[in-house]
């Protein structure tokens, strides 16, 4: 039998469907890839390197192959540089500055706080709140993303782009489920 690291059904529900949703994703990106081709969407395939390092992490900490710390280091430096390359680096074109100036700043205000929160020593002491923070802060990239697709023609990228656009939040609340379990085990 396979020793997992959680126990409650609930927290097993929120690591298997976050793989699952990933997963899907990832395959659909993967496929959009195949179908436009690697010369249209090399930066996809980049994101999505990192987001399958992200699930894979996920999966080695849900069965206990890999500690806290280095899930910790690991992780925050894979959303991190999905943050860096595709919000801020390699921002998309939006419809409207004011979208594209929140979209930016938020991006920047992730990052400081994934920054944060690897640089800690005592990562233990981060509260729920902020981990909860980090996972509320790339849901609303995503809507804002999201709104700006809206605004702009539907072509036949739309579809590709909205999926891609929740891969990052589905990741990052599995990261926070996981390390909010985490922080409950460390206070009791």
């Amino acid at each position: 039998m396979m020793n997992t690291r959680f126990k409650k059904n609930a927290k097993i529900f929120d690591i298997a469907l976050t793989a699952i949703a990933g997963m899907v994703s990832v395959g659909i990106m993967l496929y959009g890839v195949g179908h436009f081709g690697i010369k249209e969407a090399w930066p996809e395939l980049v994101l999505n390197l990192f987001y399958i390092f992200c699930l894979v992490m996920i999966g080695k900490y849900f069965f206990n192959r890999i500690d806290t710390q280095r899930f910790n280091y690991w992780c925050s430096i894979s959303v991190g540089m999905t943050v860096l390359l595709r919000d801020i680096l390699f921002a998309p074109p939006l419809a409207y500055y004011g979208l594209h100036l929140a979209c930016f700043t938020l991006s920047v205000l992730l990052l400081c706080m994934l920054t944060f929160f690897y640089a800690r020593k005592n990562w233990q002491s981060y509260t729920k709140r902020n981990l909860w923070a980090i996972c509320v802060v790339d849901i609303i990239i995503a809507t804002l993303y999201n709104i700006d697709i809206y605004l702009e023609p539907i072509d036949e990228y739309t579809n590709y782009m909205l999926t891609e656009i929740w891969i990052r939040p589905t990741i990052t609340y599995g990261l926070v489920a996981c390390f909010v379990t985490e922080a409950e085990k460390d206070s009791k």
